[in-house]
């Protein structure tokens, strides 16, 4: 089971229609949805397989997406790890790490455990989704998850230790795992989503954080994508490994200018999800904007259609529908 236009994007192959998948594409702004949420609360869609399917499959069938994502959350890994969490809607946790309780946070065998419902879950899906589309997976970053189990509210002033014994002791090695079992589960790939990268001391995402990331992406090569927001394109290109399946990109940045420069992997984005709230003749402007924008890249090879984040809670269903039916269009 593979998406043939996902596969070319992969392996950098000449085509004319590119593969289209969003980040949150199976969320809040989707009747299909939003029906199952009157029944089930988010952890119980998330963590019961069979709804987890159900709710990864709805966009695919609605929507005709060429990838199927599954349907969880970043943040399940710190809960395996002891950090209290519930949804009420959003993430709120009762306990927090610091320099002082590290060794209370640190089983990783426990943790994996509690995740064993998302290996469940990616089986399911990919015997409910159509045969001609693929399923990823992915996992949250190093630094985004520091973020929560030190209290994401919680200003930074400073980089301190425990942060980076944290991420190198724990969280790396669990990441390490949970990309294991979501690709022996059937994941093509498993993306990482690293959202609060603007907090992170340049230094330090230079000489500490990166080399963290290729470790744990040299594990699994080509069978990783990374997405990060916060940094400039020129912090990003650091990133750059021939190990990575590929990078995502946000709307700030020149995808035309990362294509130029990147030619190892896919390249994911970047339409600006803000514009998705626009009404439908603003919408089609802006979509060919974008086509006749990217349309000058030097190659299009490897690319993703996709937008720069996550799809907006409001964004109407007929506007997503619009996007696909008219980049679909546009690259025939």
């Amino acid at each position: 089971m593979s998406n043939n236009r996902f596969v070319n994007a992969l392996n950098k192959l000449e085509q004319p229609t590119p593969p289209i998948w969003f980040m949150r594409q199976a969320g809040r702004y989707h009747q299909h949805y939003q029906k199952l949420k009157e029944k089930y609360t988010f952890e119980e869609l998330c963590k019961t397989p069979e709804l987890a399917s159900e709710v990864a499959c709805g966009p695919i069938n609605e929507f005709d997406f060429d990838v199927a994502i599954l349907f969880s959350d970043i943040l399940f890994p710190l809960q395996g790890l002891g950090l209290g969490l519930k949804f009420d809607p959003g993430p709120i946790f009762s306990n927090y790490i610091n320099q002082n309780n590290l060794k209370n946070y640190s089983d990783i065998d426990i943790a994996i455990e509690t995740l064993q419902f998302q290996k469940k879950a990616i089986q399911i899906t990919k015997e409910q989704l159509p045969k001609s589309k693929s399923l990823i997976g992915f996992v949250g970053g190093l630094w985004t998850l520091l973020r929560f189990a030190i209290d994401k509210k919680k200003q930074i002033s400073k980089f301190e230790e425990f942060y980076y014994l944290f991420m190198k002791d724990t969280l790396a090695p669990l990441i390490k795992k949970n990309i294991e079992l979501q690709l022996d589960a059937g994941a093509e790939i498993v993306m990482i989503f690293d959202s609060g990268l603007e907090d992170l001391d340049s230094f330090i995402y230079k000489s500490r954080y990166i080399p963290l990331i290729k470790e744990i992406i040299e594990h699994f090569p080509k069978k990783i994508g990374y997405y990060s927001r916060g940094k400039s394109y020129k912090d990003l290109n650091l990133m750059f490994d021939p190990s990575f399946a590929g990078f995502g990109v946000d709307s700030n940045i020149d995808i035309n200018k990362f294509m130029s420069s990147y030619k190892d992997g896919f390249i994911q984005g970047n339409f600006d999800q803000k514009k998705m709230l626009l009404d439908k003749v603003q919408l089609e402007i802006e979509i060919n904007m974008y086509c006749d924008m990217i349309m000058k890249a030097d190659s299009l090879q490897g690319w993703v259609c996709s937008l720069g984040h996550g799809v907006n809670k409001q964004t109407p269903e007929k506007n997503v529908h619009l996007f696909i039916e008219l980049i679909r269009k546009r690259f025939s």
